[in-house]
């Protein structure tokens, strides 16, 4: 999906100068000095990243796969839909990434793709891209994670996955977005 960008006088913020702050393998920090519409300066601190994907995976049934992993930053291990980041940059194929992280984190491969949304995580501070997808048609192989990623996977019915939300159990918002789209989409 392409993304709309808009400008009003009003309220655009002008880049004056900048510098990196921090450079990492999954993100950066960026410092910018910017000017205000009210002709003042501020400064932006912000993460850029190099986008990801996520997706939905329905199986025959109606059940959707969903990963458990350790989230280090939030402290906790949590049920999402399976996901990862564009490996080069947003000069991937967001299609292909998809296709990957889907095999890698799960096993499965998919018949039918669909793409639902693209979304933008925490635009206050990161400029992180999503790209959200539907899967179905699913066939079962070997999950192959990355060498430092350690998940697991399982299939639950709609019914669960509501329940895991109304619950508190089930509040990744990549997942929640993606879920909603479905919904949306049919």
């Amino acid at each position: 999906m392409k993304l709309k960008f808009f400008h009003e006088k009003e309220l655009d913020e002008a880049y004056i100068e900048g510098s990196k702050v921090f450079d990492g393998n999954l993100l950066k920090v960026q410092k910018d000095t910017v000017k205000l519409p009210n002709g003042n300066t501020s400064t932006r601190e912000y993460i850029r990243h190099s986008g990801a994907v996520a997706i939905v995976p329905v199986l025959e049934d109606g059940s959707i796969v969903l990963v458990k992993q350790c989230r280090y930053p939030m402290g906790t291990v949590m049920w999402e839909i399976p996901a990862g980041k564009l490996d080069h940059g947003p000069q991937e194929d967001p299609d292909e990434c998809a296709k990957r992280e889907l095999s890698e984190e799960t096993g499965y491969s998919a018949e039918y793709w669909q793409p639902l949304v693209t979304i933008a995580t925490t635009p206050g501070f990161s400029d992180e891209i999503i790209h959200l997808y539907k899967a179905w048609g699913l066939k079962k192989g070997d999950q192959h994670p990355d060498e430092d990623e350690f998940v697991t996977a399982k299939a639950f019915t709609p019914a669960e996955i509501k329940q895991m939300i109304l619950t508190g159990e089930l509040y990744d918002a990549k997942t929640l977005c993606a879920l909603y789209a479905c919904e949306l989409v049919k």
